[in-house]
Parts: structure tokens; C-alpha cells; sequence
């Protein structure tokens, strides 16, 4: 497909499509044209003549570095390829940073894709350059990858060993600044609504109340899934459980929409009754109601910089094993407030 075809079927000008493709305006379209764009490519494998664009550039490209190159993304928390708003747009962000290198995403898949001895066997017959494991993985999927991959970097917020390539915001880290936040508020009892198993932002939020003299409460946290069903079975896990508790730290920022919901059908008030705060910042928390205080990561710094360090790896750049922090910040919204005395607790529900 060539970049006139591209324009054809995305209803824009080959220069529109132009601009995109090489980043050279991040105004060149709006988010949703621009995402059409990337969509058309995406499905028709385009990839631009590397020896045009040296050429154009005025770049010394050697002629075998035409070819294209490709990476897998795999989510490793994930259902679906698709459904994970924050992953979604790291993969997105690397997809695009690769791009520039002349590399595509051959494949994107989950952990249940790997699970399946078919599927398995089959993206083992197709091979790729590097593989972006995105989010936490458990060690049989890490297992696949060694076995098969060469070039192996992972990304999220759960760091990793020290035997790979990683590109992280530290979880616990993120943990005990929400929580640090939250003290400052007043707030002496914290909740926890998600993931507890081999996750470092319960095991931060933990240490985050022993460092600030705080106590824990095992019925004041809910073990769920990192999603919006999940924190709603969380939110009223802790109402059922009379959670002594006037703030809850969400794993995430669907989760945190399940927890609100459920807290909004008890006729809470947030954050006059109980505040809120999770992580990840994504694109719908500020058009909640209230608008949703959240630990912001950034989303395309992560992709942006985990394709480099990948292609610095496969072409050679580097030999031992690089681990990139990434800084964070609170986006302080609606959601949380200060202790307020006269407040509704849970233990005032009725049975």
C-alpha cells in the first residue's frame, strides 16, 4: 500500500498522511484522524522505503537497511489486545517510535494467546526481531519468549529482575506517593481496592502506611481484578466488611471507575465521604464525575522509549541489560479532599 492509497481510504491528503506517519507535526490531524491513519497501516502492513527516506533526509542508510524489521507486542495482563486502555496506548506510542526505524508490530497478542499449544506454535514459526512484553508476566510466558525471541524488553510498573530490558514507573514508588498524598489530607485509614498477588503496588501501599506510622487492616483491602467490574466487587467488598476507612487507593484508574460507581449507588459522596485516588492517568479520568485524582505515567514516554532501547539492542547498540525509570506525577482532580469529620462511614450502612 503506498501513502496515496492511505490518503484514499482515510479521507485525507497524502501530506495529512505524511505528517503522521513521520511525526513531523503532532497537530497534522486530529486524534481521531490520526488514529485512523495509524489503523490503516496498521492492517495493511505499510512500511516506508527506508533508501527513499535516507535519501529524502539526506541520511547515509545502507541499502539493507530497507528491509523492514519487526517487533510482537504481548500483553501479559491483558484479555484482550485491545481493552487495556494503558497498554493499548504504550503499544500505540511504540508502534509509532518504531516506525521511524523502519520496524512494524507483526504481532500483538495476550497471555491467553501463549497459553493456547496451537497459537503458540504457530508465532513460534513466525519470528520477529524483539518482543515488548507489556505489563507483568508470569514466569512460563518469559519462559516462551527466551525460548524463541532473542531480543526480549519489558515495560509497565512492576519491575522485573535484573536479567532484561526494562522500562519502568516503579509501582512502589507510585504507592507511596498516593498514599503520602492522602496523609497530607488527614486521612489516617487507606484502603486498597485491586491486585494483591506478586503486585508491587499493594505490597508499596503496605509499606507506604509502616513508613507514615499507619495502620493496616487486612478487611480494609480488596483482592481484585484490575478492571471496572473488579472494582466494583472491591468497592462493595469493603462496604460488606465495614472497612474502617475515609480514603481508598485504586491499582488503577478502571478500577477506580468500578469503585465510584459502586460508592455512588450507597449514595457515598467523593470525596465529602470517602476520597479517591488510583494510577495511571488515562484520558477518561478527568471526564469522571468527580474528576479522578490519579498518579500520572507517562503513557508515550514509556512506548517512545522502550522501541529505542529494543532497536538499540538489535542492532547491536548495547550488550548488558538496561533498566530506564521514568518519573511520575500526582494529577490532582476532585476525587480526594481533606478528612472531613462530619462524613458518612461504612459502618453507618444497614444491613
Amino acid at each position: 500500500m503506498t501513502l496515496k492509497e492511505i490518503a484514499k481510504e482515510a479521507n485525507v491528503s497524502i501530506s495529512t498522511v505524511s505528517r503522521v506517519i513521520n511525526q513531523k507535526n503532532t497537530k497534522a490531524a486530529s486524534p481521531e484522524v490520526q488514529e485512523r491513519i495509524w489503523d490503516i497501516v496498521r492492517k495493511s502492513g505499510y512500511t516506508p522505503n527506508a533508501t527513499a527516506r535516507s535519501l529524502k533526509f539526506g541520511k547515509n542508510t545502507q541499502i539493507q537497511d530497507a528491509v523492514p524489521k519487526s517487533i510482537a507486542c504481548i500483553y501479559a495482563r491483558s484479555n484482550s489486545a485491545v481493552s487495556d486502555p494503558f497498554f493499548s496506548q504504550i503499544a500505540k506510542s511504540i508502534e509509532q517510535e518504531a516506525f521511524k526505524s523502519n520496524y512494524f508490530i507483526r504481532h500483538s497478542f495476550t497471555a491467553m494467546d501463549i497459553a493456547n499449544p496451537d497459537i503458540s506454535r504457530q508465532l513460534a514459526q513466525f519470528p520477529v526481531d524483539g518482543v515488548v512484553i507489556l505489563g507483568r508476566y508470569e514466569r512460563k510466558l518469559l519462559n516462551f519468549f527466551t525460548q524463541n525471541y532473542k531480543n526480549v524488553i519489558y515495560t509497565g510498573l512492576n519491575p522485573m529482575g535484573n536479567q532484561y530490558d526494562q522500562v519502568v514507573c516503579d509501582g512502589s514508588d507510585i504507592s507511596y506517593t498516593a498514599i503520602s498524598y492522602l496523609a497530607e489530607l488527614g486521612h489516617t485509614r487507606i484502603g486498597y481496592v485491586g491486585e494483591q498477588n506478586n503486585e508491587v503496588r499493594f505490597s508499596g501501599y503496605k509499606e507506604a502506611l509502616a513508613k507514615l506510622g499507619l495502620p493496616f487492616f487486612q478487611k480494609n483491602a480488596a483482592n481484585v481484578r484490575l478492571s471496572a467490574d473488579g472494582g466494583y466487587k472491591g468497592a462493595n467488598t469493603l462496604m460488606h466488611n465495614k472497612a474502617d476507612i475515609s480514603a481508598i487507593f485504586c491499582a488503577n484508574d478502571t478500577t477506580a471507575i468500578g469503585v465510584i460507581h459502586a460508592l455512588k449507588e450507597k449514595n457515598f459522596r467523593i470525596p465529602q465521604d470517602i476520597s479517591v485516588i488510583s494510577v495511571d492517568d488515562i484520558e477518561t479520568a478527568q471526564y469522571l464525575s468527580p474528576m479522578l485524582t490519579s498518579v500520572h505515567i507517562p503513557l508515550e514516554d514509556l512506548g517512545r522509549i522502550t522501541a529505542k532501547i529494543l532497536i538499540d539492542r538489535i542492532n547491536g547498540g548495547h550488550r548488558l541489560p538496561m533498566r530506564t525509570i521514568l518519573p511520575f506525577y500526582i494529577a490532582k482532580r476532585d476525587s480526594c479532599c481533606k478528612l472531613s469529620r462530619n462524613r458518612r462511614t461504612f459502618a453507618d450502612l444497614t444491613s
